[in-house]
């Protein structure tokens, strides 16, 4: 793919949301106060998990790893967005560029398929409640995330290699918060159709496998949860899938619209909105949405409190 007549650069600029003074304050305040909250909310929930043993179960280590992939997540993404807001030469190397896509991706993908193994869990959980405990083994339970933690890297490397492979001529100029696939692609070139396709199949195979298994874990959960007899197991059944659901509904509706539409359909400044969505407001939506629709993690938050005024009135007296 690449012609002895092109060099690629060696670095880009991030031309980010705006060049306009006073919406670089307000943007810079934005993303430092949504990085604090994800950084804050996310270390939280991982803390409850370990500080809480009824939060010992297989759902809660997963999630206690989507946390972490969304601290990692966001750590990629918003410290540069945030100093590329205050300097006036948005420079990225062509190294960092190539990092920050991998890391990008890697935490994208693995966040789809721990999304894929928490409904698996839920869907064991209800449908198959006697078997849970010999199923969702511990075994099990590292198996599931080393794949999903093998598959993100297995993707991200093709991902990335297969972009970076290409020719860039046209402009140092990347028209994006970060360097994301679909805008670096934009500044190549070489014919970049069959590298789409692949990157589209890359993506592809991963959202729509990893929906796919959710959808029918969920349409399992769903027919058990409308055959129980009781209000209050329905009731209980629903509250504990609801914040898994909205979860998975915000981060692949945005992922699915990005990257499996055709490239002529791509615009700009939509893509930089989607983008926001699915890499920057999921990952600080996250534990607000897990901690106020969960029982067990109100539960959880409710005796640390406790035990945080317990030990601040001993020091205290």
């Amino acid at each position: 793919m690449v012609e002895d007549n092109y060099t690629s650069p060696s670095e880009f600029i991030l031309l980010g949301f705006t060049n306009r003074e006073d919406l670089r304050v307000m943007c810079f305040v934005l993303f430092l106060a949504i990085y604090v909250v994800t950084f804050i909310g996310n270390l939280g929930v991982i803390a409850l998990i370990r500080m809480d043993s009824c939060l010992h179960t297989p759902m809660y280590f997963f999630l206690s790893h989507l946390s972490l992939l969304d601290v990692c997540y966001s750590s990629t993404i918003i410290p540069q967005a945030l100093l590329n807001v205050l300097v006036e030469k948005k420079v990225i190397s062509f190294t960092r560029c190539a990092t920050q896509l991998f890391s990008f991706a890697t935490c994208a993908t693995t966040e789809c398929y721990v999304l894929a193994a928490m409904a698996y869990d839920r869907y064991m959980a209800i449908c198959n409640p006697l078997l849970y405990s010999t199923v969702m083994s511990q075994r099990l339970c590292i198996g599931m995330l080393a794949g999903a933690y093998l598959a993100g890297v297995i993707s991200s490397t093709i991902h990335t290699v297969s972009i970076f492979h290409l020719p860039f001529c046209r402009s140092k100029m990347i028209n994006h918060f970060f360097c994301d696939g679909p805008p670096l692609l934009a500044l190549s070139c070489s014919d970049t159709h069959a590298i789409e396709v692949m990157v589209s199949a890359v993506v592809g195979f991963n959202v729509l496998s990893t929906t796919v298994f959710i959808l029918i874990s969920y349409l399992s959960v769903l027919s058990t949860v409308m055959r129980m007899l009781t209000v209050a197991g329905r009731r209980k059944a629903f509250s504990t899938c609801a914040s898994h659901f909205i979860s998975i509904a915000l981060y692949y509706g945005s992922s699915l619209f990005m990257y499996l539409r055709p490239s002529s359909k791509q615009s700009s400044k939509h893509d930089k909105v989607v983008s926001m969505l699915y890499s920057v407001a999921v990952p600080m939506l996250n534990p607000l949405i897990y901690s106020l629709r969960n029982v067990d993690m109100k539960k959880a938050m409710r005796k640390a409190k406790s035990r945080v005024l317990s030990s601040l009135s001993i020091h205290g007296s």
